[in-house]
């Protein structure tokens, strides 16, 4: 097979991108430059954003194979729409006293033929946030008449006019469109620091700032049940989710959550009731599964408790516990999720990935979902104390050998429907 190289792309600083036909495409897998090709690469995919990265040059490769500095202009990177994961990095190098990069995360940027194209796959067929579904007159419109509807519900006001309306969530947008799943944050506060937090970030110590507003108020079970209800009766393929961007962590208000789900699943025994969590309260976990929690995803950007610890810097809670509430939500039979952050170069590291096979042999997790980590990887490995990583054996390996090895795995990016949970508990 014949080895295409596409070019790489820089931007001129005023919005314009361009190739730079002297270096063709480089990845980045941890610290190291990966050159890439066209066969391991596809297109942009639609509703993805293209960033311009301050302070930093575009890397590539020479025609001899040699990686090299690009003059053209600054670096450029793609932000992948959702369902996607990234299999390398961007590739760039920073110059003294770049700026931290915002919350996102940055796969390559390549050009070939008039496309662009980056090294990424898609994980989740399920289209729910694919932007054909997003017309924002469509959405503002119905949002209203949901303002009209719930006029005393401060949740359905919030999940409108700041998540929908402001910050264009897909999934606020879709409770808005009346389909698929719709978020309930519930918590204002969280028992955790996490590093990359992107709903609160302390504006005298951090870098970087926060890409949305926590709540600000605790819902009622009342204003959470209420409009959770007709969503769960009336969309079709429902999911409502508690444990959002927008929220700090849900445990903190399990009370309230355990009983909203009581009086949700007293008017209709329809969809999924999910929660996203930090697991870090094994006993609040038991008492939502009880109440009528159907799945739970656990969010990590590791499974080995040093990096664990580094980046979320857990207040009053130790990784033990997330164990142990993984444990509790198996042991309750409820689907079992694992939000884990990809970061090529460490999340396919030989020694996280021994780890990963562990914790999937000992609590059978039900489904990963291969999430993106929206973080300057230079920064979050500064932060973590990380200076050099154990040899990867590349994303795209990792995903076929977890799928050989665990064929009852489900691999997606999105929390699933009854009809995924079903196909997948029979197989």
């Amino acid at each position: 097979m014949r080895k295409i190289r596409p070019y790489i792309v820089c931007s001129d600083g005023k919005g314009n991108l361009y190739e730079d036909r002297t270096l063709y495409a480089a990845g980045r897998s941890g610290f190291d430059f990966i050159p890439l090709y066209l066969h391991q690469m596809i297109e942009v995919p639609e509703g993805s954003d293209m960033f311009e990265l301050p302070g930093r040059a575009a890397v590539g490769f020479n025609a001899q194979g040699y990686p090299g500095i690009s003059t053209e202009g600054i670096a450029a990177a793609s932000f992948i729409a959702p369902a996607y994961t990234q299999l390398h990095l961007a590739a760039y190098h920073t110059f003294a006293g770049a700026p931290v990069l915002p919350l996102y995360a940055y796969s390559p940027l390549a050009w070939y033929k008039g496309r662009f194209y980056t090294s990424a796959v898609r994980v989740d067929a399920d289209d729910r946030q694919d932007c054909r579904h997003f017309d924002q007159k469509a959405i503002i419109r119905e949002g209203r008449k949901l303002l009209k509807k719930y006029p005393a519900n401060r949740l359905v006001s919030h999940l409108v006019e700041n998540c929908a309306f402001t910050y264009l969530c897909p999934a606020a947008r879709n409770f808005v469109m009346h389909r698929w799943e719709a978020p309930i944050p519930a918590s204002p506060v969280c028992n955790a620091d996490c590093i990359g937090c992107i709903s609160f970030q302390p504006a005298d110590k951090s870098p970087v700032s926060c890409t949305q507003h926590r709540i600000s108020f605790i819902p009622t079970p009342q204003e959470m049940a209420e409009f959770a209800i007709h969503h769960l009766q009336t969309a079709p393929r429902p999911v409502v989710s508690f444990g959002q961007g927008c929220e700090g962590e849900p445990l903190m208000v399990a009370g309230h959550i355990a009983e909203a789900v009581k009086l949700i699943r007293k008017k209709t025994s329809a969809g999924i009731i999910n929660l996203n969590t930090n697991a870090s309260l094994p006993a609040q976990v038991e008492i939502l599964c009880d109440a009528g929690i159907d799945s739970v995803r656990i969010s990590t950007n590791s499974v080995r408790e040093k990096d664990y610890m580094a980046y979320y810097r857990p207040k009053k809670y130790c990784f033990d516990d997330v164990l142990e509430s993984a444990r509790i939500i198996k042991k309750k039979n409820k689907w079992l999720s694992l939000n884990y952050f990809v970061l090529p170069g460490f999340t396919d590291s030989n020694d996280e990935v021994s780890h990963l096979l562990k914790f999937i042999e000992k609590y059978k997790p039900d489904m990963i979902q291969w999430r993106n980590f929206n973080i300057d990887a230079e920064w979050y490995f500064a932060q973590v104390s990380v200076s050099s990583l154990p040899p990867a054996c590349g994303m795209m390996n990792l995903l076929k050998m977890i799928r050989k090895r665990f064929p009852r795995l489900c691999f997606g990016y999105f929390n699933p429907h009854s009809q995924t949970m079903h196909k997948y508990r029979t197989k």
